[in-house]
């Protein structure tokens, strides 16, 4: 069977595919290019008009390969990142040559954006790591694999070259189905879940009108996007006779992971996070059923009780597999000390 890899020039390169491919055009040249470029890199620049079929762009990702197709794919370096290092704290769990393993503090946004241009965890990785740092996430979220809401804290994984890149982000979209990822929250919800325990399956995308929320959808629009959170009721506070109660702390697994997952979900069964100004915002007078020292503190809360307590993961290079957990934060301790009351 000839090489598929025919070198073109230095960015420029040739595959053909031979009998037995299949599948689709971003994973099957992704599989040919090894270990330097991620899938996600891979399809971005097919989108972008970098992959040509008899000298025509092919920009569908999803395009089925054929035998004898040859495809010429520009492959430019990896760009450095535009933001710059920042001497900005970092809590670190562990760091090697791959990883770098961190606890995020609330406020701390993860990548450079619209309104938060510096001051963000990248611009900290970058100063922190130079030029280990990998460069695959993009120009403004090198080594980013995942991330979380800048006010919720918890474990957080960057990877620090390209194989680890490669590799983390294969875990997180596989959502611990078949790899050994897992991540879970606790948070602090309004009210009680009728069930102790559940599965709350509910599809979510971009809410109508407002680009920056979700929302949940229904299965059949085209826009939703599969979004599973398994929850179990850790501890319930100021509990009535009736087993009703004011608030509850709650343990959340992910199945999937969708911007605001957690939060979306939880408002969506009738429970949201304490201090969540977006989903939670018409629960605020529930405070005022609280005694004075804790409804003082429920409302100083400001930010939505969110803790990523735990993270697990393999290790890119050595496949052993880490675990890493982060007990709640001071502000959460305090929050749920006053709804003990």
């Amino acid at each position: 069977m000839s090489d598929p890899f025919k070198q073109a020039d230095d960015n420029r390169k040739v595959l053909t595919a031979d009998e037995t491919a299949e599948g689709r055009l971003d994973a099957w040249l992704t599989a040919q290019v090894g270990e330097e470029f991620s899938r996600s890199r891979i399809k971005a620049l097919i989108k972008d008009g970098q992959v040509f079929l008899k000298g025509a762009p092919i920009t569908d990702p999803q395009r089925k390969v054929r035998a004898g197709d040859s495809y010429e794919i520009t492959l430019p370096e990896p760009e450095d990142p535009t933001p710059k290092g920042e001497d900005i704290p970092l809590d670190i769990l562990y760091e090697d040559e791959d990883v770098i393993v961190i606890s995020k503090p609330a406020g701390l946004v993860v990548h450079p954006g619209p309104g938060n241009w510096t001051g963000t965890l990248v611009n900290a990785l970058i100063y922190h790591c130079g030029d280990t740092l990998s460069g695959i996430g993009g120009v403004r979220r090198p080594g980013i694999v995942h991330r979380l809401d800048k006010d919720t804290t918890g474990v957080m994984v960057v990877a620090k070259n390209d194989m680890a890149h490669r590799h983390l982000s294969l875990q997180f979209a596989d959502h611990g189905r078949t790899m050994p990822l897992e991540r879970a929250y606790q948070a602090i919800v309004w009210g009680r879940p009728r069930s102790l325990s559940g599965t709350i399956d509910a599809p979510l995308g971009r809410a109508t009108g407002d680009r920056t929320r979700r929302a949940v959808k229904r299965p059949e629009n085209e826009n939703a996007d599969e979004a599973i959170t398994h929850y179990e009721v850790l501890e319930r506070f100021h509990e009535s006779p009736d087993a009703s109660a004011l608030a509850s702390l709650v343990e959340c697994h992910l199945e999937t992971g969708r911007t605001h997952q957690i939060r979306v979900h939880m408002a969506h069964i009738g429970h949201p996070l304490l201090g969540d100004a977006v989903y939670g915002a018409g629960f605020k007078t529930k405070a005022n059923l609280l005694p004075d020292e804790a409804r003082k503190v429920v409302k100083a809360f400001d930010r939505q009780a969110l803790h990523a307590y735990m993270l697990q993961f393999e290790h890119p290079r050595t496949g052993e597999v880490m675990h890493f957990e982060v007990p709640l934060p001071d502000d959460m301790v305090e929050l749920a000390d006053a709804l003990r009351g």
